[in-house]
């Protein structure tokens, strides 16, 4: 078991991403996402699920050619695809990448 304090982690910018991530596993990895107002995220591909958490502030998120604005305490859950992203105000988020089953070892009985 490990407990996190969201908002004493520290960020990085886009440059370093991988420095967010702050736990990792065969099955996922989490990381915050910190984003000054007006910034943005291009697009990239997933391929795996992906949950965002707004913590704080606002962004638009586009995933496969759909848009939506995600605000605080808003949770999004999306499927394998396309992903950007803007902020409409300075914005932290939680973001949880859900490796493809490949990706990991499973026990076969």
């Amino acid at each position: 078991m490990k407990k996190f304090d969201l908002k004493q982690i520290e960020t990085f910018g886009y440059a370093e991403r991988q420095k967010n991530v702050f736990y990792e596993k065969p099955e996922f990895k989490i990381r915050i996402i910190s984003l000054e107002a007006g910034e943005i995220i291009p697009e990239c591909q997933m391929g795996s699920y992906v949950i965002f958490f707004c913590l704080e502030g606002k962004v638009a998120v586009n995933v496969n050619g759909q848009n939506t604005e995600l605000g605080e305490q808003q949770l999004l859950v999306s499927e394998p695809g396309v992903y950007s992203m803007k902020t409409v105000e300075k914005s932290r988020l939680l973001g949880i990448q859900v490796k493809p089953i490949g990706a990991r070892v499973l026990n076969e009985a």
